[in-house]
């Protein structure tokens, strides 16, 4: 099977088949999935049937969700698309921004694939901006440009030697369209919460310490949005990711907890499912009463041991390069709180692949 999402800090693909059977054994036919990401859980959702709604305010997630979600694989004209991305594979390279910044500047890829993605992304802008073929031909840039790049799957940082993927030419793909319709929202969670009519099945995978989506994948955001921003540090980053307004409270260990009550307090939905592990702010006591505090008539946690990801397991390093911390430790506790009715809990727990 062809990937379907780029690398992701807290992806669920390890937690697929308990999201998958708790969504089953619930017998939802809609689902929200509140912080998408990369429409990892909310595509599993549409796979077994329900009409989604995926909603994430970054730019680069609400393409990748009108790629998978709101795009129905029975629909598009699949001769158009692969003449369409044969087209683009071949278009010769060019330097451009993308190049300049983050193959010169900084070394995320090499410039050979930089010039490629300059070229094709120019390509998509101007020639296929507002055609039904645009989310997908920039996920499949995407995720192009994801086997080819020089991290450990976040972007604050590059690898000092070149990884061995780096030297492989950028090859556009079909993506791995599914059947069926969605919607993807690109909304505050807590605004959204607040207008939305009661669901039977809400997922949320919310952030719950510093680690924030806007800069770990600043590269994403910026071969999107395609606007060229001013850039600092070594990472060459947006220079808007120092703005209030690309900062959030989930990220910010005074008000996250607060964040977070509000964000439960004003979802409706018959099942509310929560992702969550043990890097967080708040313990799983707290979850749970604040779960509890906001009307569900039951919560259980459910957890899984895994290995932390990839780049946590390598270490800690300067801008040089050189190795500047200890890894503290090499896996983690996933949570996840279901909470409902005492009968809808239950029986959702029970389903849980052991």
């Amino acid at each position: 099977m062809m990937e379907l999402v780029i690398k992701y800090l807290g992806s669920k693909r390890t937690l697929l088949p308990v999201l998958g059977a708790i969504a089953k054994q619930s017998q939802a036919s809609r689902a929200v999935d509140m912080f998408t990401g990369t429409t990892r859980v909310a595509s599993e959702y549409k796979r077994q049937g329900l009409t989604v709604l995926a909603n994430d305010i970054a730019t680069y997630s609400n393409v990748l969700a009108q790629c998978y979600i709101t795009t129905d694989a029975d629909t598009i004209d699949q001769p158009q698309l692969v003449d369409t991305l044969d087209y683009l594979q071949h278009l010769p390279g060019k330097r451009g921004y993308f190049t300049e910044t983050f193959c010169e500047k900084s070394r995320f890829f090499q410039p050979h694939n930089g010039m490629r993605i300059d070229a094709i992304r120019d390509a998509i802008e101007t020639e296929y901006s507002g055609s039904w073929m645009y989310p997908i031909l920039l996920t499949s840039l995407l995720l192009a440009a994801d086997r080819v790049d020089s991290t450990t799957g976040v972007q604050m940082a590059y690898l000092k030697k070149w990884a061995a993927r780096s030297y492989n030419n950028l090859e556009l793909r079909v993506p791995e369209l599914i059947p069926g319709t969605g919607e993807a929202t690109m909304e505050d969670a807590l605004e959204l919460a607040r207008r939305l009519p009661k669901t039977e099945l809400m997922y949320l995978d919310p952030p719950y310490n510093q680690h924030r989506y806007f800069t770990n994948y600043h590269i994403w955001e910026t071969l999107v949005r395609w606007d060229a921003p001013d850039s600092y540090g070594i990472a060459c980053k947006r220079s808007d990711a120092r703005e209030a307004t690309t900062k959030s409270a989930y990220n910010r260990r005074r008000e996250m907890p607060a964040q977070l009550r509000q964000l439960f307090y004003a979802i409706n939905t018959e099942l509310a499912v929560v992702s969550y592990n043990d890097e967080s702010w708040i313990t799983p006591q707290e979850m749970t009463t604040t779960l509890r505090d906001a009307g569900f008539e039951d919560v259980r946690m459910l957890a899984f041991d895994y290995k932390r990801y990839v780049g946590a397991q390598i270490g800690i390093y300067n801008q040089s390069g050189n190795k500047v911390g200890k890894v503290s430790h090499l896996r983690n506790v996933e949570y996840l709180f279901l909470a409902g009715s005492k009968d809808q809990v239950a029986a959702c727990a029970a389903a849980v692949p052991s």
